[in-house]
């Protein structure tokens, strides 16, 4: 497996420090108010990258913080007249209905900053005892130019830094470029009592704190977006290598920013996109399609007309799966044979590579996973789906009145490869790819009613049709497509499903 490495700057074969194991460190968002698309895009993809090394057969660590305490925080809480802890705990809860829309599994382990106030004070004391940290009139800097390796993750020369910089002047700082790890309290901010009296974290510690204390000094991947490389990371690295002398993680991943015609998403130009407003208008499956789509180094333009084509090609996908659940129906493929670790020998006997689906199935899952093991290229990982549903389709329409236990296997095969393909892209909820791959017409009224009328109307258009009354049959297509009934002709018979 290689990932691109942002220490390196190359792609590096992956080679966890414990075999077996994998320990990972995402940055999580700062609570005080609801994520747009920019935050959802590391979630989405670290998620994914988790997801691919459980398929792998990995034991994950999964680490990631809620930055609760913070300027903008406090900030925000007094805009809306609440306690800052208040708005981060509002926030946090938001969060977490928002991840779990997008089909973001829940962290291992998510540590808030206010929850790790011992450690970061041990972690800044242990920093001054060193010499890499002063204090300053209630204030404790980082001081960059003892740390000899300043600039190694964004490859920043700190003169070209200094220089190029419009430094805020700050009288308690023996250096511009030094960066603070613990702040004096200002009259009514939160505050914790330290050494160096009365104050709250800077920034960039909390990270350092939190990843030591439950993944050691020297872990395997860190991840978050690539707004983070400087100066975050650059920091977490100086700070954490300065007090354990050990390299903090192995590999450093960073996706690309979203942009909004060609310009960066961010608050300050005003052109960021709350996902709680784009789901408003598409599907959490159609966003997270949309954030995968892409590799994750790559910047990402957003606009409704790109997820309105995500949508469609989505819609492909589940026509594709709503078929598959058909044809195994009409096979009687037991399914349960999905989630069973071995097949039964009647179902691996039956297997023929030499089958032109078998053959294109196996093709396709071989080139899914290359494609996520050469840098977690979830791009190409969807090209794969699509080829997916395209052989599905094939298949479906070669079969006859009686299906052969070879497409029996085939079939199983199909249904194998959308389970485990889900399983790792994570687009649609998991139950979809349980039992039936089958995505049935939701019948709102539970009585039946609905099923009924809609299987009078398909009698009464397939008699049409049969009578060469296209007249009639074209007007029930169109009558129902006014209310978002959308009709699928298969050589199987007549569909129907509803348009969103």
């Amino acid at each position: 497996m290689l990932l691109y490495n942002t220490l390196s700057r190359q792609k590096e074969e992956f080679v966890p420090a414990i075999p077996g194991r994998v320990s990972m460190y995402v940055c999580g968002p700062t609570t005080y108010n609801f994520i747009h698309l920019g935050n959802a895009r590391p979630l989405v993809f670290f998620d994914t990258v988790r997801r691919y090394l459980i398929y792998k057969g990995y034991q994950v660590l999964y680490v990631q913080n809620f930055t609760d305490i913070d300027d903008k925080i406090i900030k925000r809480a007094a805009e809306e007249k609440l306690d800052p802890s208040a708005l981060a705990f509002k926030y946090t809860e938001e969060y977490y209905i928002d991840a779990t829309s997008l089909n973001v599994m829940m962290a291992d382990i998510h540590p808030k900053v206010s929850d790790h106030m011992a450690e970061i004070i041990e972690l800044v004391e242990k920093l001054v005892q060193k010499g890499f940290a002063y204090q300053s009139d209630g204030d404790v800097y980082f001081e960059v130019r003892r740390f000899k390796d300043y600039g190694k993750l964004s490859g920043r020369a700190l003169e070209d830094m200094l220089a190029g910089a419009r430094v805020e002047v700050n009288e308690k700082k023996r250096d511009p470029m030094d960066f603070a790890l613990w702040k004096a309290a200002k009259p009514g901010e939160p505050s914790w009592n330290s050494p160096w009296g009365q104050g709250r974290p800077g920034w960039h510690i909390e990270c350092s704190a939190m990843s030591l204390k439950y993944l050691g000094e020297n872990f395997d991947m860190h991840g978050g977006g690539a707004d983070l490389i400087f100066p975050h990371h650059e920091n977490e690295i100086a700070q954490s290598e300065a007090a354990t002398g050990e390299p903090l993680a192995r590999y450093w991943l960073h996706n690309g920013f979203i942009t909004v015609n060609q310009e960066k998403m961010s608050k300050s130009l005003g052109n960021f996109f709350l996902v709680r407003e784009i789901l408003d208008k598409f599907s959490p499956e159609v966003v997270r399609f949309f954030l995968l789509g892409t590799h994750y180094r790559s910047p990402l333009d957003f606009d409704d007309e790109k997820l309105a084509v995500v949508e469609k090609g989505l819609d492909r996908i589940r026509t594709s799966i709503q078929l598959l659940g058909e044809a195994c129906q009409r096979a009687g493929v037991d399914f349960s044979m999905i989630n069973a670790k071995e097949k039964p020998a009647r179902v691996t006997s039956i297997i023929d590579t030499r089958h032109s689906s078998m053959k294109a199935f196996i093709k396709i899952k071989t080139s899914f996973e290359q494609a996520m093991e050469d840098d977690f290229n979830t791009a190409l990982a969807v090209g794969s789906l699509f080829e997916l549903a395209k052989e599905t389709n094939i298949l479906v329409q070669s079969l006859g009145p009686k299906i052969s236990e070879q497409e029996k296997a085939c079939l199983l095969q199909a249904a194998e490869l959308f389970k485990l393909f889900n399983q790792v892209l994570g687009i649609f909820k998991e139950d979809l790819c349980t039992g039936y791959p089958l995505v049935t017409p939701v019948d709102e009224s539970g009585d039946g009613m609905l099923e009924a009328v809609m299987q009078m109307l398909l009698d009464i258009r397939n008699e049409a049709r049969k009578n060469k009354n296209w007249a009639l049959s074209d007007r029930i297509r169109d009558a129902l497509k006014d209310i978002n009934v959308i009709l699928e002709d298969t050589p199987q018979g007549t569909r129907w499903k509803k348009q969103a």
